[in-house]
């Protein structure tokens, strides 16, 4: 049997099982790094990335279940394969509804094993005919941040995994969820989206799953939902933790069956639909508060990708006022090159509540005062100072406080959660915890990538 020549990380304690494991995966062509433990696999996968982890669940400190969960954070489109001696642990169901690639139980057939080695390299691999850029034409960016969050959605984009959006409003998450769309094998059907905060909860079933003649008062006429609009393409659910409890229901049944039954039909109709989801809010704290399913959040929650805060890709600034500027000023009749250099200092400094979509009315109200091809600093500071967004309410602003503070320790300490944590004043668990709930991996403030001596973080 032959490999593809891809690059495996193989994880188990048992010394003399992971060296026959690693023979084997060499013998198939495959390129393999070893770990013996959770901490060390991490480790490995923050300074060279594998195509595909196959890890024993059960490790010393963190098992496999745990290595998964952190590694899905850190890198949502890397698939996962557990290896188990205990068949029948029930954590096998949810894992794979999680979002582990395979779970297979020891003893097992070498053929199946490569089988599954071989469809997560197919996943870990981007698609044919997406190395062009026109898939993601619409979002400018220059960052590694931006390059990397793009890499895991070609990635991503080749399954028909569901996938969550993350990010602040303004970020551009319907933008990143149609490139999704664009660069899948669906790209020739619909992309039809629907922001669920903004209907009211009487017309939002409708709007989904249509309605037949009848059905309500003023339903003169049948009319089809937009997941009968996006058969066989992508539907994106924007504002997804807005959806009321009644029709997260109706929701999770439609994806459990891959079939919809319109409002006041009696028979349902089948759908091939990929979905993909967005939101601002903290769906796990929606969760414990009862205002989010818990059963449909992990069926939305295969895969996330984190969209970042335009403060957290400030060299992307200056490319993205350019963009905007390019766009705009033909709409006002005006020859506008671009920025002043102070001018562009001050964009590229500014504070960013309102995300990207800040930085373009920003662009836009320069593009439509100036009287000058260069846009001057006064001109830009007068649009910055012009209010975008609401005060942020007492949630968002101690989130933001309390992400800020995690990230200040980490660089203090070079990404040593141990020293942290006693910083903190807080234990590891409740520590990695709050790390988790923010997507920060220590590795990326560890100026070589590496674990202190000692320290595993």
């Amino acid at each position: 049997m032959a490999g593809r020549g891809g690059h495996v990380l193989a994880v188990d304690d048992d010394e003399d099982l992971l060296r026959l494991l690693a023979m084997r995966l060499k013998a198939w062509g495959f390129r393999v790094t070893t770990a013996s433990s959770a901490e060390e696999a991490l480790s490995k996968i923050a300074v060279e990335p594998p195509q595909v982890v196959v890890s024993d669940v059960r490790l010393p400190g963190k098992d496999g279940l745990a290595l998964f969960e952190e590694v899905r954070i850190a890198r949502p489109a890397l698939p996962v394969i557990l290896l188990t001696a205990h068949g029948s642990i029930p954590d096998a169901v949810q894992a794979t509804s999680r979002g582990v690639f395979g779970y297979l139980t020891k003893p097992f057939d070498s053929r199946v094993l490569l089988d599954k080695i071989e469809q997560a390299l197919q996943l870990s691999t981007a698609p044919a005919g997406t190395d062009d850029k026109a898939w993601c034409a619409g979002i400018v960016f220059r960052s590694t941040r931006m390059a990397d969050l793009l890499n895991e959605a070609r990635m991503v984009a080749a399954s028909d995994a569901s996938v969550l959006i993350r990010g602040e409003s303004g970020t551009g998450k319907e933008m990143l969820a149609r490139a999704i769309h664009l660069a899948s094998p669906r790209a020739r059907a619909p992309f039809v989206a629907i922001n669920c905060g903004a209907i009211p909860e009487p017309l939002l079933e409708s709007e989904l799953f249509g309605h037949v003649k009848g059905a309500f008062t003023g339903a003169d006429a049948a009319r089809s939902g937009l997941f009968q609009a996006a058969d066989g393409g992508t539907l994106f659910l924007d504002e997804i933790g807005d959806m009321p409890l009644a029709l997260q229901v109706k929701l999770l049944r439609v994806l459990q069956e891959r079939a919809v039954r319109p409002l006041g039909a009696l028979r349902a109709e089948p759908v091939d639909v990929r979905v993909l989801s967005a939101t601002h809010r903290d769906l796990e704290s929606a969760m414990a508060g009862g205002q989010f399913r818990e059963d449909l959040y992990y069926r939305l929650d295969v895969v996330t990708l984190v969209l970042p805060r335009l403060d957290e890709r400030r060299e992307d600034i200056p490319v993205l006022a350019a963009h905007f500027v390019h766009q705009v000023a033909g709409k006002y009749g005006k020859h506008v090159s671009g920025f002043a250099p102070e001018a562009l200092e001050a964009l590229a400094t500014a504070a960013w509540p309102g995300n990207v979509r800040q930085l373009y009315n920003v662009v836009e109200q320069c593009c439509a005062l100036t009287a000058t091809p260069l846009i001057p600093l006064a001109l830009a500071q007068r649009a910055l100072r012009v209010p975008t967004m609401e005060a942020l309410s007492y949630a968002e602003a101690k989130q933001r406080f309390e992400r800020n503070y995690l990230v200040q320790l980490l660089k203090l300490t070079n990404g040593n959660v141990a020293e942290a944590a006693r910083i903190a004043d807080r234990n590891r668990t409740e520590f990695y915890r709050l790390l988790q709930k923010y997507n920060l991996m220590p590795a990326m403030f560890r100026a070589d990538g590496e674990a202190p001596a000692g320290k595993p973080g």
